[in-house]
Formats: C-alpha cells, structure tokens, sequence
C-alpha cells in the first residue's frame, strides 16, 4: 500500500476534484491544509530534484501571492525557493501530493493520477 500525504487548500476546486477521485477510487491518503502547514523542506527539496527542468512548475503562478513576488524566480538559490515556500503555502502549486515519501504529483491530471494508483 502506497502511503499518501495530500496537501489541500480547502476553497481550491482543483484539490477538491483530486480529492474527490482519490475516494471514488479508494486511495487512503492524509490531507494536510497547506496554508496552515506548508509541506516539509525534505518534501520542497524533492519537488526542486523532480522538477529541476521546469522550477517555476513548484509555483502557484495563478495566485496573488506569486503575482506579487517582484523578482525573477529563476534567479533564486535553491535554499531561496525552499524557504519562501516552507512560509506561505499559498505560493505552492496545488494539490501537493507525496507518494511513499520519494515521488511528487503536483497539480491534478487525471491520467497522471490513473497512472500512479491503478
């Protein structure tokens, strides 16, 4: 059995689709609001290694929160992006989901989902 840590933001209609397909399909999971606790640094750390090629795919780029940052994210260290991100959760784009600690899904697609759980 896969463990599961689902990072949500309960008004984001994205993770509640996500959400809402992980139970039709019978995939336990822990929901962790991600305002109210941004994921670990271990955890931003392995989305920086997953997603090395395309860095600004970590960010909610939708959001006011990323809108507001005057500064090019590319240009940032790593250290930087891992600790804007570890202090507002509103800046990581959502849903922020773990599998077994070693492998990310961010955003929700659901092929990309069908082809981790089924």
């Amino acid at each position: 059995m896969k463990k599961i840590i689902f990072y949500t933001y309960p008004k984001c209609s994205t993770c509640r689709k996500a959400a809402k397909w992980l139970d039709l399909n019978n995939i336990n999971y822990k929901s962790i609001d991600i305002v109210k606790e941004p994921p670990s640094k271990k955890f931003l750390e392995l989305a920086l290694i997953q997603f090395s090629l395309d860095i600004k795919h970590i960010f909610n780029k939708r959001g006011k929160n990323f809108k507001a940052l005057n500064f090019d994210i590319l240009a940032l260290t790593k250290n930087r992006i891992i600790e804007l991100l570890s202090k507002d959760g509103k800046l990581i784009k959502r849903p922020f989901l773990v599998i077994n600690e070693s492998k990310l899904i961010l955003g929700y697609n659901e092929s990309e989902y069908i082809e981790n759980f089924k």
